[in-house]
């Protein structure tokens, strides 16, 4: 049984920064480590994933200003979010998601949620 848990959200400042985390437990070894946002009224999509040999993959949108991490120890994934815009402010899901070889990854090929956590930028 895979169980990942966001923490980090809050509000901030437009041009502002703020971390993400995810605790995850379980076996995760055969999935990438992702991060999707959904806005209000918009579709879920993918922001980032890490591979397991620490590759890392962002969307147009976050290159640049976001960056996928984990700890050594391969628990805690992290979204360090950089010069936040407006555009940034969505609930913010950790996944566990299917191998699938491409991206953006489709939110179906996602095995494991957590709950989101909320991120809101406004001045």
């Amino acid at each position: 049984q895979v169980q990942l848990v966001e923490s980090g959200g809050g509000s901030v400042q437009p041009g502002g920064s703020l971390t993400l985390s995810c605790e995850y437990s379980g076996s995760i070894d055969t999935y990438w480590m992702a991060w999707f946002r959904q806005a209000p009224g918009k579709e879920r999509e993918w922001v980032a994933h890490i591979m397991s040999t620490g590759s890392t993959y962002y969307s147009d949108s976050v290159k640049g200003r976001f960056t996928i991490s984990r700890d050594s120890a391969r628990t805690i994934v992290y979204l360090q979010m950089d010069s936040l815009k407006p555009d940034d402010s969505a609930m913010y899901f950790c996944a566990a998601a299917q191998r699938v070889g491409y991206y953006p990854v489709p939110p179906s090929e996602v095995a494991y949620w957590g709950q989101g956590t909320l991120v809101t930028v406004s001045s």
